[in-house]
């Protein structure tokens, strides 16, 4: 009997954690657009930081980002409990958010001009070689900058990942949206220490006799500033998939709608339902944007 109790135990422990891979893995799909976005963007906090600093600049945000998510899991974990008829006003939320920051990225890029960015990058690079700027403080505000950011991601990716649990036992909740927490703050940072020491690394591979190399650290050097500007598109494009459609999946009658139209463009009835998530994504990021630039407008007015 006791023999016969354990293994119905063991039964039931391996069986809540495949189900908490497979949700884990449903919902590490749905957060990859933040990702891709929270990769770049993270990666571009550290622009203008010294080599030597780059590292410990992008371990100093993680403990911020580590730090984030220790206070946004128990908070989304106790309106799922609670509250749970909040989650999907959340989502809506969450999902609109990243179709408004995706907007914004487009509307920056077409509404400054390219002059005003080679000047920023300009000031990034005189702010490390002049001697008399404070790098302390120069590199606190960096951090805290990217703290900021992550926080804003970080509460993104939690609540898609909790929404895509929310039929789940509160058990199932909380160790899928702690192991997506763990996972994206290790793979987030993992891959930003990474990108942001390519050129270093192909730098060092340059200086070796061996031709082969070279020829890699050569690779390394080009690839590097390209990897980060296909990183920024694929992110953008990614928010407004995510974005819309978690927006549209709340939308019962738009939500019928993508799918009846997916249905009938199989076998690439995905692309389809995915390009009226994007497109739907856009008009939805202009709207709030629209709205959000009306608001600031009668504020200042005020």
């Amino acid at each position: 009997m006791a023999g016969s109790s354990l293994l119905m135990l063991l039964d039931d422990i391996a069986t809540v954690l495949d189900d908490v891979a497979i949700m884990t893995k449903v919902a590490a799909k749905k957060t990859a657009g933040v990702l891709g976005d929270d990769l770049a963007l993270n990666a571009q906090q550290v622009a203008g930081v010294r080599a030597e600093r780059e590292l410990p600049v992008v371990w100093a945000v993680a403990k911020g980002s580590m730090l984030n998510k220790a206070i946004l899991v128990p908070a989304a974990l106790l309106i799922s409990a609670f509250i749970p008829w909040l989650i999907v006003p959340l989502l809506m939320i969450g999902g609109a958010y990243l179709c408004f920051e995706g907007f914004e990225k487009l509307a920056h890029k077409y509404m400054h001009s390219k002059q005003e960015e080679v000047q920023h990058h300009r000031e990034l690079i005189e702010a490390v070689a002049n001697p008399e700027v404070d790098m302390v403080t120069f590199e606190k505000d960096k951090i805290k900058g990217a703290v900021r950011t992550d926080f804003i991601l970080s509460a993104e990716i939690i609540v898609i990942a909790l929404g895509s649990v929310a039929a789940a036992t509160f058990a199932k909740q909380a160790a899928v949206v702690v192991s997506i927490a763990v996972l994206m703050t290790v793979g987030v940072y993992g891959f930003v220490a990474l990108i942001v020491k390519l050129d270093d690394i192909g730098m060092h591979l340059c200086k070796k006799p061996n031709s082969a190399a070279q020829f890699f650290g050569n690779f390394l050097l080009a690839a590097a500033p390209r990897l980060m500007k296909l990183l920024s598109v694929l992110g953008t494009a990614a928010m407004f998939m995510v974005g819309g459609g978690i927006v549209t999946h709340s939308i019962p009658v738009i939500h019928h709608w993508i799918e009846h139209v997916a249905a009938a463009t199989e076998p690439m009835g995905w692309l389809t339902s995915s390009v009226l998530n994007g497109i739907a994504g856009v008009v939805i990021g202009a709207l709030v944007l629209a709205v959000v630039s009306l608001i600031g407008k009668l504020f200042r007015k005020d």
